[in-house]
């Protein structure tokens, strides 16, 4: 039977490309699991000493979040910021008309613990190449060695959480191990949460536009990567990769001095600016740009609806 103690609720980290939506589409098919995707709102604006944020500032903010706006949540403003946010959840919860809630938070995931004391987390890791190789595709970064950072990121605050949070309160999911056994995977994964796997978990393609598990998925970098992409991830992110449990191509180290640094990072700054230029054209992107320096707090606003409705029209 899953705990249903306020606390111990658990969450589904990692970084963003990693698999976290189709892991959380098998999870929210479970008859008795409710999941909240993309829960970052609830931890971006606490401090990293464990500050939460004021109130009026933060519903300011939530005014124009796109993603806070699709769910369609309630602000009760009697409740104070922990109190708001465990309310989300529960909102999520009945909703669903399920017993257990859970939620996916994919940076700044070590701050849910300012809500949530005795959280668990399930944390899914997948081959940095495939990740910055996917992160490239989205427009989110303009070449490999920029690219993996949020990978780094999120996989070092993982290493952090493990010394704060006891192994019993942990569960770790590869990928591609999801991708090749799901069945056996998820079952584990049930286990943790303390419920017993349902076949269920895996019709989410009948209700989504996600496809099945397909464990050609896995590994895609060996095919598609060239050997310069390659060695760029390698040498960002050094050891971390073998201890992530990978195998390293086996190519030379790449040594990235200062100025080639220095170039990537302005060619990443130029990409992800043509990128957003390709998708909300220039005059919204310029608008937007200037908009949140001068000019009336309701113009900036309107922007940011268009962008958001742009963004959440482009949706899978």
């Amino acid at each position: 039977m899953i705990p249903s103690r306020r606390d111990d609720t658990a969450f589904l980290v990692g970084a963003e490309r990693s698999g976290t939506t189709v892991l959380r589409l098998m999870l929210a098919h479970h008859p008795l699991l409710a999941w909240q995707n993309e829960f970052e709102f609830a931890v971006d604006l606490i401090s990293s000493d464990g500050g939460l944020p004021d109130l009026g500032r933060y519903r300011q903010w939530l005014s124009t979040h796109r993603i806070f706006l699709a769910t369609r949540f309630t602000i009760d403003r009697t409740l104070d910021y922990a109190g708001l946010m465990r309310s989300f959840l529960e909102q999520r919860r009945i909703r669903e008309g399920k017993p257990f809630v859970g939620a996916t938070v994919h940076r700044h995931f070590d701050r849910v613990l300012r809500i949530w004391p005795e959280a668990r987390f399930i944390h899914l890791v997948r081959d940095p190449r495939d990740v910055t190789r996917s992160v490239i595709a989205m427009g989110w970064a303009g070449n490999f060695w920029t690219g993996v950072r949020n990978w780094m990121e999120a996989e070092l605050l993982w290493d952090h959480l493990c010394m704060v949070v006891p192994p019993e309160r942990r569960c770790e999911v590869r990928y591609e191990e999801l991708l090749a056994d799901p069945e056996r995977v998820l079952s584990g994964i049930c286990v943790f949460l303390g419920a017993a796997y349902d076949p269920a978990m895996l019709s989410y393609p009948q209700h989504t536009t996600y496809d099945p598990p397909d464990p050609t998925l896995a590994y895609q970098w060996k095919r598609k990567l060239s050997r310069l992409q390659i060695r760029l991830v390698e040498s960002r992110i050094g050891e971390l990769l073998t201890r992530r449990g990978y195998e390293s191509s086996g190519l030379p180290p790449l040594t990235v001095g200062v100025m080639r640094r220095m170039g990537l990072r302005v060619q990443d700054r130029v990409s992800r600016s043509t990128f957003r230029l390709r998708r909300f054209g220039v005059g919204l992107t310029l608008a937007h740009a200037v908009s949140s320096r001068v000019g009336p707090a309701s113009w900036h606003r309107a922007c940011v609806e268009r962008i958001n409705a742009i963004k959440q029209a482009q949706l899978k």
